[in-house]
């Protein structure tokens, strides 16, 4: 053995490896990497002969879509097992640009993807999306020197519609956020709505009836509630999972309404300030509680005009201290009423009340409006048929009692 023939020997047989392994790469039934589209071009004799030399198991009886499948398959679990053999080294796949990301191989045989310029542009836009859809901070109209407070309002619009209303620092935001820590990421902003329960005392309870997503970009939401009359409250805070709730702020309490008490109020400022007493009575601000010093700065600052009293609420601050009237200067105050009497009937029909006869509208309907001065009314009211067989006659008894007061002169300081 000569060394000088053995050293050239050895890079020979290197050279001879590395020709038949890319050889191999070139020949589909002795390659490593087979393709799908390869295959599709032999004959199902030549796939089961393939498969059976690669010892896939059930080839026997497979047909030419799941020899294909299956070689495939084998192919691409060889070929795996040689790379993490033949390299110790971390093998990464460039990214296209543009494209969503590409998986690259670690040393240890786990996975990662490699994001390209486009998909890491949309993952930030996504990111500060979902931020924004987190914060609910909003600055006050009232806040002029940027100092914020926070207030969550509830306000009644009518048996079936509550109005929440809000201002919350910024603050306070990251304070949700400091408190949940990991929970953080998986946590919503709801708008939790609980009912207010008493037991004929002071003491109260709170049960929950729902909580209600909302978003940032938002300060007002409307709320609708079952079986009216009833009280409720409604907090502001992030539900993380396994419903571990972050409240924020909590709201004063309102009471709606018995169905037909009143009309429904529009959802704008304006229209409240239209009739701001029945508003501002229904949703508790006349009763003097400490938790509703929210609704009344809130009321103070959108309607501009102060809030407490109804005498105070109605007339302003002039009120509270009053003047004296003399006689030549009374306040003019005058009360009347009419009486409407409707009904329906045929429209062929006579009608008379009182003896009088009353006008039908085509559809059978008719109305009568007239005074009534102060005593005991007597009103019979009779419908005849047009061939005057039949006749009905409905009697109505009405009493007007009205009695004036005397006047009374509020004091200044009173």
């Amino acid at each position: 053995m000569f060394p000088g023939h053995g050293g050239q020997l050895t890079t020979d047989r290197r050279a001879i490896s590395c020709r038949q392994r890319a050889g191999a790469i070139g020949n589909p039934e002795i390659s490593p990497v087979i393709t799908a589209a390869k295959l599709k071009t032999r004959t199902v004799k030549d796939l089961a002969n393939m498969a059976k030399k690669k010892k896939v198991p059930g080839w026997h009886s497979m047909r030419k879509g799941d020899l294909i499948k299956a070689l495939v398959e084998h192919t691409g679990s060889e070929v795996g097992k040689r790379v993490n053999r033949s390299s110790d080294k971390e093998t990464v796949a460039k990214a296209r640009p543009g494209k969503a990301g590409s998986v690259a191989q670690r040393k240890d045989g786990s996975r990662k993807t490699v994001h390209g310029p486009h998909a890491r542009h949309r993952l930030k836009q996504i990111k500060i999306k979902l931020a924004e859809s987190k914060d609910l901070s909003f600055k006050s109209v009232a806040d002029g020197n940027g100092c914020g407070k926070d207030r969550l309002v509830l306000m009644v619009r009518d048996p079936y519609w509550l109005h929440a209303y809000w201002e919350l620092t910024r603050a306070s935001i990251e304070r949700a956020q400091a408190a949940l820590g990991q929970h953080w990421h998986g946590a919503r902003p709801v708008l939790r709505l609980s009912e207010v329960l008493r037991d004929g005392s002071t003491c109260s309870s709170r049960r929950v009836v729902r909580d209600v997503p909302i978003h940032g970009g938002v300060n007002n939401w409307y709320l609708d509630v079952q079986e009216p009359p009833k009280s409720y409250q409604v907090e502001i805070g992030y539900l993380a999972s396994g419903g571990r709730f972050f409240s924020v702020i909590r709201s004063n309490t309102v009471s709606t309404p018995p169905v037909g008490s009143g009309n429904a109020f529009d959802e704008n400022w304006a229209e409240v300030a239209k009739d701001f007493d029945r508003v501002y009575a229904m949703s508790g601000g006349y009763l003097g509680q400490d938790g509703n010093r929210e609704l009344k700065e809130v009321f103070e600052e959108r309607l501009r005009r102060p809030m407490g009293d109804p005498m105070t609420t109605r007339f302003g601050l002039g009120a509270v201290g009053g003047r004296g009237r003399d006689n030549d200067h009374a306040l003019k105050f005058e009360v009347d009423t009419e009486l409407i009497v409707h009904g329906v009937t045929d429209p062929d029909a006579h009608v008379t009340l009182r003896g009088e006869p009353v006008h039908l509208r085509s559809d059978g309907t008719f109305a009568v409006r007239f005074s009534l001065p102060d005593r005991r009314h007597v009103l019979p009211v009779v419908a005849s048929s047009p061939d005057g067989a039949e006749q009905r006659t409905i009697v109505l008894a009405v009493d007007r009692n009205t009695k004036v007061m005397e006047p009374v002169f509020r004091e200044p300081g009173e």
